[in-house]
């Protein structure tokens, strides 16, 4: 029998929808509620290396996410020069093992689409447009009312609410969530031919412009800047901000600029980040995903961390009889010092380039790649 028979998760981004997938699949009644109106809404374009793919085979989405996405296995490296010249290629190691692509891009939308049709299909209550507004609980369980004036009774609840988790504060978790000191702009826009693989051109006026095959047809590009407030540009504005940036970068970046032309399809973020030191737990009330630790996407691993919390938390609730005190304590052991050091590596990484060092990045990379690829 398993530790819990209901469960509220709350956000069905990687994190919320995987964990509500695993659950379900073993006959546990799940609920999912998502705040925005459509989990299209989730995001824009992202990167999963292999030990994300590894987790999404798991969730029986694979065939959907290899139809949608793009696969590929090398990294380039180019000069900020006028031909875009090509410095370096690097072997992305396939931490999911080798029978998966090393990398994988794919809009962010469709994955929320595929996951949420598949958390669906197994049984999943799946609702839009609402959240909690109370958490009441005990030692049985947890009473929540919602935003709807709804209210309902679960074992646990999940916040899988990302970086501004509303559950994390409901629960009275204080936790300070820095920015890293950069910012960046991601536009979505058609894929020429010539592009089969990121590439990241480090120096220039900007700290990286790089760009991510996320389809046959697509692609999200960015820049990266130091941060500063961008929140005064109208939508053309910002979309002239980033062809201006991305000027200084040549290649492929010069047809992907010309096509980059809808500016609702631009926006700008900053970097930040931060790691919720154990227990990431409040009674049966727990924080995974970016609601528990969060980094610059320098090393592409945020969606995979969120994945593979859902992935040990849901394994160990399945496994064990009792909500207990084990439980949390085997929970923290598996994924606390995980997380804190890619965390630390995505850091250190934008540290580097914030104080202009190149820094070993491939041996930071290889050491990461080395982690990941061993199971959560």
């Amino acid at each position: 029998m398993p530790a819990v028979n209901s469960v509220l998760v709350v956000g069905a981004g990687l994190a919320g929808a995987a964990t509500a997938i695993r659950l379900a699949e073993a006959g546990v009644a799940v609920d999912l509620v998502e705040i925005k109106p459509d989990t299209a809404a989730l995001g824009s374009g992202i990167t999963l290396q292999g030990n994300a793919l590894r987790e999404l085979r798991t969730l029986g989405v694979w065939e959907e996410v290899s139809a949608a996405g793009y696969a590929f296995d090398v990294t380039g490296i180019r000069a900020p020069d006028p031909d875009g010249t090509v410095v370096a290629e690097i072997p992305d190691a396939r931490t999911g093992g080798p029978d998966l692509p090393a990398a994988m891009g794919m809009p962010r939308p469709e994955l929320a689409r595929i996951l949420t049709d598949r958390a669906t299909e197994v049984g999943v209550e799946v609702r839009c447009g609402t959240t909690h507004t109370v958490l009441a609980q005990d030692d049985a369980g947890v009473d929540v009312t919602f935003a709807d004036g709804s209210t309902g009774r679960h074992d646990l609840v999940v916040g899988a609410d990302g970086l501004r988790s509303w559950t994390r504060r409901a629960i009275g978790v204080e936790l300070e969530t820095r920015p890293v000191g950069m910012g960046i702009w991601r536009a979505f826009g058609p894929r020429p031919a010539s592009v089969t693989r990121t590439d990241l051109y480090y120096g220039g006026p900007s700290f990286i412009a790089g760009y991510c095959p996320t389809s046959e047809d697509s692609l999200y590009a960015y820049v990266v800047e130091p941060a500063q407030d961008r929140s005064t540009l109208t939508p053309e504005e910002q979309l002239a901000t980033m062809k201006e940036l991305a000027a200084a970068y040549h290649g492929p970046w010069d047809e992907i600029r010309e096509q980059l032309t809808d500016p609702a399809r631009v926006n700008y973020t900053w970097f930040e980040t931060h790691v919720l030191p154990a227990p990431w737990n409040r009674g049966r009330v727990v924080l995974i995903g970016d609601a528990a630790h969060t980094c610059p996407p320098t090393i592409a691993q945020g969606g995979a961390m969120a994945l593979e919390d859902a992935a040990v938390l849901s394994d160990l609730l399945l496994s064990r009889d009792a909500l207990d005190q084990d439980l949390w304590d085997a929970f923290h052991g598996r994924r606390f010092e995980r997380a804190r050091t890619v965390v630390d590596a995505s850091n250190q990484l934008a540290q580097w380039q914030l104080e202009h060092v190149r820094g070993d990045i491939p041996g930071l990379m290889r050491s990461i790649a080395q982690l990941v690829a061993q199971p959560a």
